[in-house]
């Protein structure tokens, strides 16, 4: 069942409802899709006299429609940014008609056709029960016929979403780079068009696909939120539009221009990904809280099971005098319940003889002796340049027509839309997880699409969509042969997020840098949209040598990674016995919170400074102040535990009280640590007074009713 889908305008008007939003939208009698409206919940009759207004006047080299149009075409009187442009050798543009619609479960379809193109458009609507996220796609198929001709698809968005009319607009998204991915910023939305998304062949650490828009006065627990989200792994683009009358259009899909997604054959159909909206009340907060549980319950596969705490084996800790092994026994009696190694070498499924002499089993057999699961780290999509696979078949790598293949940080690049390449790394990948005591994968991209071709192909422009479907299609197929194993998406840390990975990976690796103070902005980014369960967060060694080398205590670093999903990293050999009975002690109080962590509804209490001393543009609270903390609880406010940081101090300035949110105001609270009392009232009104002494300390507190 999904949620309500209301039929009128004598079947030509359509109302989906929500537990608290509604969207409206009408056709004309020129089959016009039109939107009506998109905000709190409304009735049919409220519907159908938005319908019965009649359109704005024309306006000098303007066109009536723009703004207005539910899913742009190219072509006719418009001059707004088109979702679909279609081009064949008899014709380019869209000219549709209206075929029907249907509706059930929350589903709404509505079906088009372009005469000269042969193409058939189905528009798809979904809302799912007790959510108000809208998930959109868009079908096409060519219908073939006497002397059907193949059509390229230029542009084939997802969605164009249209936001009610406001004095101003505030627009939110996440931008970074390499080991400083997914860092919000928050920036008024002035007249013309806003364009981000990447051109790298996967989702990229630059921009993730996700937008927020408000009138500028929300904030974390209060005002009106309009944020969308794209469920796709490759090249993508999302376009924000103030028009000239003001209106406001978002619009967003696979690839990043307008060359070409695919090529439609007669009898050949493609679907877009899902491009998800979702309008609340409640500020980023209740927006947050709203997509968490959405993707909680429908996207992430197995998301109502605890991810368990991992240590990763890369890095200095994972090979050397002590190797792997050196670090299981450690590793386990911290409490470490899954052992992640690189074992194998970029493109050749076989072990890495260099890391791991004897091989997996040894290794693997002690993991699991220990009670722990064994993970391996894998690079399916990587070749080595000039290594067997290479050699013997170079037209599998991605290359242009005339030129040679970039190896890009020693790597080339498989072709995964090659039904071939597929095949054998079905193979290869399906035979090692049956021979070998594999329990969980961490899928690594270690590269981006520098040369997105295929020699000898006549419409090589289709190579990105049909590597990222290919990919789908691989751990579709791995998933359900091997249920008992867990996926984990990576590329080069946070490079491969997005909705259309986690639908197929159980976690995603949040970023490469191990800085815990980094971190804090890179998690505040990311949690805007993703649950904290999906979220794999490294304390590693006192030192992050790759960025900032600065120096951490080991309690700030644990605590930093316990926003999301709690692993170890760096060189447990080299910790002294005191901080290995610490971080015991750690990893023990993270699994006494996790249920709250990574299942319950997250509570922004401050945001973090953004890296560079200055606080987050349009988060609460001061943000600049050195301090940040967060909130999880679940039901009814009988628990909740909350995380703060300290990154700095002046002037011997002491920590503000945080107020909670959510509690029982009636009830006592007891801090599970201490024992102390507090009143649900004053943690409400007052606040909660934490012990914060000096830079880059942190604390946990456990609360549960009396």
């Amino acid at each position: 069942m999904g949620g309500v889908v209301r039929t009128g305008g004598d079947g030509r008007l359509w109302v989906l409802s929500g537990p608290s939003s509604s969207y409206a939208l009408r056709l004309t009698d020129r089959d016009e899709l039109l939107h009506l409206y998109w905000g709190p919940p409304i009735t049919l009759d409220d519907a159908e006299r938005l319908a019965a207004e009649p359109l704005p006047g024309d306006w000098p080299f303007e066109s009536a429609l723009d703004g207005r149009e539910e899913y742009p075409v190219e072509g006719g009187p418009r001059f707004a940014r088109p979702a679909l442009a279609l081009r064949s050798a008899a014709a380019r543009g869209v000219e549709w008609a209206h075929e029907g619609a249907d509706a059930a479960g929350g589903l709404l379809r509505l079906h088009f056709r372009d005469r000269v193109h042969r193409v058939r458009l189905t528009l798809h609507y979904r809302m799912r029960t007790g959510s108000d996220v809208l998930e959109r796609w868009v079908r096409l198929r060519h219908l073939g016929g006497p002397g059907a001709v193949p059509v390229e698809v230029l542009r084939a968005d997802s969605a164009t979403w249209t936001l009610p009319t406001r004095d101003r607009w505030r627009l939110s998204h996440l931008h970074g780079r390499w080991a400083a991915e997914s860092r919000l910023v928050r920036t008024p939305l002035t007249p013309g068009e806003k364009r981000i998304g990447s051109r790298r062949g996967h989702t990229g650490h630059q921009s993730l696909p996700w937008i927020a828009l408000d009138d500028g006065a929300a904030g974390e627990e209060h005002g009106e939120v309009f944020s969308a989200a794209l469920a796709w792994s490759g090249s993508w683009r999302i376009c924000v539009d103030r028009l000239p009358d003001g209106t406001v259009q978002a619009t967003g899909g696979a690839g990043h221009d307008d060359a070409g997604v695919v090529r439609l054959d007669p009898g050949r159909s493609w679907t877009t990904p899902v491009f998800a909206a979702l309008r609340t009340g409640g500020g980023f907060g209740a927006a947050s809280r709203a997509w968490h549980a959405w993707q909680l319950t429908h996207v992430v596969p197995g998301a109502d099971r605890p991810s368990p705490v991992l240590y990763d084996a890369r890095g200095p800790g994972g090979s050397g005098a002590a190797g792997p092994g050196g670090l299981v026994r450690r590793a386990a009696d911290i409490g470490v319940e899954l052992f992640v190694v690189d074992g194998c070498l970029p493109g050749d499924l076989t072990p890495g003889r260099a890391r791991l002499p004897e091989g997996l089993e040894p290794l693997a057999g002690e993991v699991h002796d220990l009670g722990m699961r064994f993970g391996l780290r894998l690079e399916p999509e990587a070749v080595a340049p000039g290594g067997r696979l290479h050699r013997e078949h170079p037209d599998w790598v991605q290359q242009r027509a005339g030129r040679r293949p970039t190896a890009h940080r020693g790597r080339l690049l498989l072709d995964l839309g090659r039904p071939e390449v597929r095949r054998h790394l079905w193979e290869r990948l399906d035979a090692l997880l049956r021979d070998a005591p594999v329990d969980h994968v961490r899928w690594d991209l270690g590269r981006c699409s520098t040369d997105p071709g295929r020699p000898g192909d006549p419409w090589p422009e289709r190579l990105d969509a049909e590597h990222v479907e290919g990919l789908y299609e691989l751990l579709d197929r791995l998933r359900e042969a091997h249920p008992g194993v867990t996926f984990e998406s990576c590329s080069g840390g946070g490079g491969r997020t997005d909705l259309g990975i986690l639908a197929r990976a159980d976690r995603v690796q949040v970023s490469e840098s191990t800085d815990p103070l980094d971190r804090l902005a890179i998690q505040h980014g990311l949690s805007q949209l993703h649950p904290a369960r999906v979220m794999t967060s490294l304390a590693a060694d006192s030192t992050d040598t790759t960025l900032n080398r600065r120096p951490s205590n080991l309690r700030f670093r644990f605590v930093s990674a316990m926003a999301g999903v709690l692993g170890v990293g760096g060189d447990l050999t080299s910790w002294s016995g005191q901080e290995l009975a610490e971080a015991r002690d750690l990893v023990a109080l993270y699994k006494r919170i996790r249920h709250l962590v990574q299942h319950g509804e997250l509570h922004r209490l401050r945001a973090p400074a953004d890296g560079t001393g200055a606080g987050c543009a349009g988060a609460d609270g001061p943000g600049g102040d050195g301090f940040s903390a967060v909130q999880y609880r679940r039901g009814d406010g009988g628990e909740t535990a909350v995380l703060a940081w300290r990154h700095a101090q002046r002037f011997g300035t002491p920590v503000p009280p945080l107020r909670l949110r959510g509690l029982d105001r009636d009830a006592l609270y007891r801090d599970a640590a201490t024992g102390e009392l507090h009143s649900g009232a004053l943690l409400a009104h007052r606040g909660l007074r934490i012990p914060l002494h000096g830079p880059l300390d942190a604390a946990v507190v456990h609360l549960r009713k009396a």
